[in-house]
């Protein structure tokens, strides 16, 4: 199952371009992506998210719904670059055999998520199954049809919110959610509004697709572009938001600014569509500031730990519960923490997540659980 490697270099294949370089800047990104939710995750259980100066909590706020969002986008660039040569060639078998293969993995990520979330309830896994498996249906679509398709889950999510009540089942005191195991439960959970529902979250999945099928590695004006759009779509969705809030909580008591915060801010919970927006448009722009940095830094000495450590994505995400919130709870730093011991116990777990990913991938080619997936999957 896990296959020896000899060294571990930055000519990596590219996927879906045989012959061809692996582009660096996406497994950067995927590590971007990792340690900021591992941020978002640790402040969150050690109750860490107010607990210190406004400038750190602004600066820890900055990664919460961003961090999840990138990953999700990154896994829809994945999937487009999977499917390049059939899309591109209208070869429908080949396609064909993307979804079979994609179906699978999907039916790996829901099963292994669900297994999961009992130990760790915010599991974005098994979410990622369903994305994963909508996205099948679009795989050969024109990017007209994937920007409507954009569009119509976040409209979707808005009637949702509307005819709904988007509170059913969750205890926000402390972030517990009943009847997540009924039928009504999980599938309320899922689609509506859990931690990252799939309205309006499969999105991210789409835009990534979209941006995945843009030649990034070859063209400094394409990532100019990428990134550009991508800050302006953030800091209009941002602004907007701003003006909103301010606006309409004049005058307005506690619960009343509660409600503003729900409809126009850029929180993830509710995934409205400024947040969509800003979210969305910041992921943009780090893959593309990542790409830019693996091509004109491709052969120095700090990216391949880093790469490495965003091709475990998938297992360390995993390790950051099991392995990083159990060495915390094992010496009684869980709970009731600081904001600052927050981004310690961070850093140190992004440290030594980097030193054994190096590490490991001198000798294996594909993390434990990604290994795993590849072995039932194919």
């Amino acid at each position: 199952m896990f296959a020896p490697q000899k060294k571990l270099t930055n000519s990596y294949p590219k996927a879906g371009l045989p012959g061809s370089k692996r582009v660096i800047g996406f497994d950067l990104a995927r590590t971007f992506a990792v340690f900021g939710m591992v941020l978002v995750n640790f402040k969150v259980v050690m109750g860490a998210e107010r607990n210190g100066p406004d400038w750190l909590v602004q600066l820890a706020g900055l990664f919460d719904g961003r961090a999840a969002a990138l990953f999700v986008v990154l896994a829809g660039v994945g999937i487009a670059l999977m499917s390049r040569r059939g899309r591109e060639n209208g070869d429908a078998t080949l396609l064909t055999a993307n979804r079979r293969t994609l179906l699978k993995r999907a039916t790996f990520l829901f099963v292994v998520g669900l297994l999961y979330t009992p130990l760790w309830p915010a599991d974005i896994l098994h979410f990622y199954g369903v994305y994963i498996a909508l996205a099948t249906l679009v795989l050969g679509a024109s990017a007209k049809r994937m920007v409507l398709c954009i569009a119509l889950v976040v409209t979707a999510f808005v009637v949702m919110i509307n005819t709904l009540d988007y509170n059913i089942g969750w205890n926000w005191l402390t972030l517990s959610y009943s009847g997540f195991w009924t039928p009504a439960g999980m599938l309320r959970h899922m689609f509506f509004n859990g931690f990252h529902p799939v309205l309006p979250w499969v999105g991210f999945l789409l835009l990534g697709m979209l941006l995945g099928r843009v030649d990034l590695a070859s063209s400094p004006r394409a990532r100019r572009r990428v990134f550009l759009w991508g800050m302006g779509v953030m800091i209009a969705a941002e602004s907007i938001s701003w003006i909103f809030v301010n606006h309409f909580s004049k005058g307005a008591s506690f619960l009343e600014r509660l409600d503003v915060l729900s409809l126009y801010g850029t929180d993830p919970m509710p995934p409205m569509p400024l947040y969509m927006f800003a979210a969305g448009g910041l992921a943009c722009s780090i893959i593309a500031v990542m790409v830019a940095l693996g091509e004109r830094f491709s052969h120095a000495r700090w990216i391949s730990p880093l790469a490495a450590t965003g091709q475990l994505a998938l297992t360390l995400y995993v390790a950051h519960v099991v392995v990083g919130m159990g060495i915390l709870e094992a010496a009684g730093c869980l709970e009731n923490q600081s904001l600052a011991f927050a981004f310690l116990a961070t850093a140190s777990f992004c440290v030594a997540s980097v030193l054994l990913s190096f590490l490991y991938r001198r000798f294996f080619k594909r993390g434990p659980l990604e290994a795993l997936m590849r072995f039932i999957t194919g």
